[in-house]
């Protein structure tokens, strides 16, 4: 099953995708009321944990692929799928919300790797579509190893500026 069949599969049957993107910020919602006032702050964290990657793992794809379809193939917002492009992204944003608005993201296990995870999506992004803005085809007497040594590089220069920001 290539992403194009799995997307018409998913547009033309659109009820479990809403219900998923629905459900994750009420159960956050929920999950708030009930962990008021514990004390098991790393229960608590788990939980919110799997919230997030619940979340954030299609919420993340979404805004790559938004990106990707807007820079590179010229996507009109027009043509955009509600369901599939802006949904994942709205319910990532409340439920981050409402998860922050109770415990930190600091005590949610793993929730830097995908702050992370994020960077590095955009950073390559970057790099991909300022490679394409300037037409850059060939290196002519550039050897490939300094190609991926300037690239990781690159990367890791962003990553540095990123967490100075941040």
């Amino acid at each position: 099953m290539t992403l194009q069949q799995f997307f018409a599969s998913v547009s033309s049957n659109p009820w479990p995708a809403v219900v998923y993107f629905l459900i994750l910020p009420f159960t956050a919602w929920v999950v708030g009321m009930m962990a008021d006032g514990s004390r098991d702050v790393k229960f608590w964290s788990i939980v919110y944990a799997v919230l997030v990657y619940a979340v954030c793992i299609p919420g993340i794809f979404a805004v790559t692929l938004n990106i990707y379809l807007f820079l590179f193939e010229r996507q009109s917002i027009w043509k955009a799928d509600i369901v599939l492009q802006y949904l994942p992204i709205i319910s990532m944003a409340i439920t981050l919300m409402l998860i922050k608005s109770k415990i930190p993201f600091s005590l949610i296990p793993g929730f830097g790797k995908i702050s992370g995870f994020l960077t590095l999506i955009a950073a390559l992004i970057g790099v991909m579509w300022l490679f394409d803005r300037i037409h850059l085809v060939a290196f002519t007497y550039v050897p490939f190893s300094v190609i991926l040594i300037g690239f990781v590089l690159t990367l890791l220069a962003i990553r540095f500026a990123w967490s100075k920001l941040f």
